[in-house]
């Protein structure tokens, strides 16, 4: 994906069991559990390409997230914090090849930021 594509959904979820069957049953989409994303299971649209997880509910977690693609969460961020927006969660690392970040809008959006290869090469 390019550099301003969003790449992923997240969804919180308070019963990940519940949500896997919900969801996967209400879209026909394919819901995996990964080794190492334990409690974080994955889902993946019938067109192949939309997707994101069905992550834990929390109190700073309660809507949907999308989360783009960038070519520098570093960059990106910086430029958040010039135009107005808010860094809610720093750049951290997802794997050796692959981190996250998430800033606040001007209207207060939370958006994630992906940066990088994960090992399934997406």
């Amino acid at each position: 994906m390019a550099h301003g594509d969003i790449t992923h959904i997240d969804i919180p979820v308070s019963d990940t069991r519940r949500a896997t069957e919900f969801y996967g049953t209400l879209f026909g989409w394919d819901i995996t559990e990964y080794p190492g994303f334990e409690g974080y299971p994955m889902w993946r649209a019938p067109n192949q390409v939309s997707g994101g997880g069905l992550a834990p509910r929390s109190e700073g977690f309660t809507q949907p997230r999308s989360t783009v693609e960038v070519d520098s969460i570093d960059e990106t961020l910086a430029r958040v914090t010039e135009l107005g927006g808010e860094v809610l969660a720093p750049k951290t690392p997802i794997d050796a090849t692959s981190w996250w970040a998430v800033f606040r809008d001007l209207d207060g959006n939370e958006i994630g930021l992906y940066e990088g290869t994960t090992a399934s090469g997406q």
